[in-house]
């Protein structure tokens, strides 16, 4: 009888489980193994981390804060080092703060990306969320190129209730962010979200274009932190998980963690036909807003 094909979440639980068995089992062998801490025991320990896929920038550091604690702390013995050890795998993984710099102080977030990705939708959707916490935005309309493109940030800038700076179709996309700055400036906003035209990175002039913008910012508004958000089209990603063979379940809502316990017990709920056609609306369209007639975004 043929072995019955494992789903992605099996898949990867398996997968997990067995580089933590590894981990674990090589820990136990290395930490009763050795009699003393020497350089082979630190590079036994460096061995076992880089086959777990710990990485090799981590396993570095792990290894350079394990011989620091060590020798400050005068351990001699193998096993007085373990818990030394775990102490150091879980400080890189602690995540202590998730927010963008540009969210507590003074900020200019240019927004880039090649063309109809969404950056203009990101840019409203982005003032939306920075007006709600308090912030004082400012949004540059630096897209002279795209049809339009003034015109539906300034939508997006009604919608969030900020003001916007931009200017005539076809002028220097640079001089609306000067503009913009010095609007920012007058006005002591808390953020500038500044929009730009879609561009390739072989396209030379384009890419002049955006060394000049920054040249601005930096003259121009020196005090101000400066965040660059590149935005790019979702169905890169879906394409790279289709060649991996991994499978996207659409419809589901709730904690994730949950989600992967019904998959495992043959219990998962989703819908096959779900899906999100934002790229087959152009730049201009508002996902989440649904305002596409049956298109049901975020299913």
């Amino acid at each position: 009888m043929a072995e019955e094909k494992k789903g992605f979440f099996k898949r990867l639980v398996s997968g997990l489980t067995k580089t933590r068995d590894n981990i674990v089992a090589g820990f136990d062998s290395i930490f009763s193994g050795f009699s003393s801490i020497d350089e082979d025991f630190y590079e036994e320990l460096e061995e076992i981390l880089i086959m777990g896929d710990i990485g090799i920038n981590a396993t570095t550091s792990i290894i350079e804060n394990l011989k620091k604690e060590v020798s400050e702390r005068h351990i001699k013995e193998p096993m007085e080092c373990k818990q030394l050890l775990i102490n150091e795998i879980k400080d890189q993984m602690r995540v202590d703060s998730t927010e963008y710099e540009f969210e507590n102080r003074k900020s200019v977030v240019l927004v880039i990306g090649v063309n109809g990705v969404g950056k203009t939708t990101s840019v409203g959707k982005l003032a939306g969320k920075l007006k709600d916490q308090g912030k004082k935005v400012i949004l540059a309309a630096a897209d002279t190129f795209r049809a339009a493109a003034g015109e539906q940030l300034t939508e997006w800038a009604n919608r969030a209730g900020v003001e916007i700076i931009g200017g005539q179709a076809g002028a220097d996309p640079a001089s609306v962010i000067y503009d913009a700055v010095a609007a920012a400036k007058a006005r002591n906003a808390d953020v500038l979200l500044c929009d730009t035209a879609g561009r390739l990175h072989n396209k030379k002039n384009l890419m002049e274009e955006l060394r000049k913008i920054y040249r601005i910012l930096e003259r121009e508004y020196p005090d101000a932190y400066l965040e660059t958000l590149v935005v790019l089209d979702g169905t890169t990603g879906q394409n790279a998980l289709a060649q991996a063979g991994i499978q996207l379940f659409g419809g589901i809502s709730g904690p994730a963690d949950a989600a992967v316990a019904d998959y495992l017990a043959g219990k998962l709920r989703f819908d096959p036909n779900a899906h999100c056609a934002h790229h087959d609306h152009g730049e201009g369209h508002h996902c989440g807003e649904h305002h596409c007639g049956g298109h049901s975004c975020g299913q």
